[in-house]
């Protein structure tokens, strides 16, 4: 016959007890809602320059709403829900492609400064740095949102515009990109005037602009008394344009080129531009993508030379990567959310949490283990005869 065990009942090692399980499962429960609740918030390390960046330009927008608004401008609630008074309109003889109504409004929030200067840190520009700019007239929000993050950050912009502007961007032939960009040097939100401008659209000339809406354009720039870029074809103008840059530029060279819209030429025709993606863009990024037929643009030049580029297009993309609201309403609190601060797990805390549930479950599986051994050791199994 078997031999019993000293109680008389049947043998089971502490880990297979009810009641051993149970304080296990408390306390791992325990620990896992302790570590769980013990994140922290971690401030981003440029912190005060977004936020500065963030007040200054929200203070701009107002300072251009207001100065719109002295003209009696009627403001489009429907497409213009947050009422910055900023959103363009969507036909106008100086409108040069359709556009994403979403992707401007998003561009027209305050944030979208903090956005460029978490962009600037990640292509490490630093202060004193020279960055060559390229904007249209289709996201001023974007435009202005570079400048002043430029500024805040001490880094030198040197500008070119084309004043052609798709649906819903500053396409107001009264109200055009310069025409904001002048009042904002004047109430100093940023520091400088374009150095020159281009009238855009096709071939960066007009072309598919009615003549009155290219005229408009001239008008413009020389009411701004800017040198007008117009060569004979688009080669020409992309040529003219480094040569300005050049010209306008330091001794030691460009730090970043930044690129805001799709202006052919900054980008030219010698790439598939959809595979572009936004964000920082390096030789890598071209190389693979480039062909020989077609015109190298601006920003193609300046990154096969060894610049790094910022594109700033597909702007639903772009605030996917950095953790923003793609068209927000209403416009969100400055200071918050994960571009100014991201949540993590305490690691101290979850460290002593991992190290209690491992610990207990090696005690009690050691202990069962022993019981076991001193349980061989006492059985002693009939003898067969």
């Amino acid at each position: 016959m078997p031999n019993p065990s000293k109680s008389g009942s049947m043998f089971r090692p502490v880990i297979q007890k009810t009641r051993t399980l149970a304080i296990m499962a408390v306390v791992s429960a325990g620990c896992f809602w302790f570590a769980f609740n013990s994140r922290v918030e971690k401030v981003s390390g440029n912190y005060t320059l977004k936020v500065a960046a963030a007040e200054r330009m929200k203070e701009a927008m107002e300072i251009l709403k207001s100065s719109r608004m002295e003209k009696g401008v009627f403001i489009d609630i429907e497409n213009d829900p947050n009422e910055t008074g900023l959103v363009g309109a969507q036909f106008s003889l100086i409108t040069t492609d359709e556009g994403d109504l979403d992707a401007k409004l998003t561009t027209l929030d305050p944030n979208f400064a903090a956005a460029m200067v978490e962009l600037f840190t990640r292509a490490d520009l630093q202060k004193g740095d020279t960055a060559a700019v390229l904007l249209t007239g289709s996201m001023p929000g974007a435009n202005m949102a570079t400048l002043i993050a430029a500024d805040v950050m001490g880094v030198e912009t040197v500008t070119l515009a084309s004043l052609g502007a798709s649906q819903w961007g500053a396409n107001y032939p009264s109200f055009t990109w310069l025409d904001m960009e002048q009042i904002l040097v004047e109430n100093g939100m940023i520091p400088n005037m374009s150095v020159a401008a281009s009238i855009g659209g096709r071939n960066d000339l007009g072309r598919l602009l009615s003549p009155k809406g290219r005229n408009l354009i001239i008008d413009n720039i020389e009411k701004h008394e800017l040198p007008l870029i117009q060569g004979s074809n688009l080669k020409d103008n992309i040529q003219r344009r480094m040569e300005i840059l050049e010209q306008n530029g330091p001794k030691d060279g460009y730090g970043l080129l930044i690129n805001i819209g799709g202006g052919v030429a900054s980008l030219g025709t010698s790439f598939n531009m959809k595979l572009l993606g936004p964000g920082l863009v390096t030789r890598s990024n071209i190389v693979p993508i480039s062909r020989q037929e077609g015109i190298e643009g601006v920003l193609v030049k300046f990154v096969k030379s060894g610049i790094n580029a910022l594109h700033i297009l597909n702007i639903n993309e772009l605030t996917e990567k950095l953790h923003m609201p793609y068209a927000p309403i209403p416009i969100p609190e400055i200071g918050k959310g994960q571009l100014y601060a991201v949540e993590q797990y305490n690691l101290g805390v979850s460290a002593v949490c991992f190290l209690i549930v491992a610990g207990m479950v090696f005690a009690v599986g050691r202990h069962s283990h022993n019981q076991i051994n001193e349980r061989m050791k006492e059985h002693e199994p009939d003898s067969i005869l």
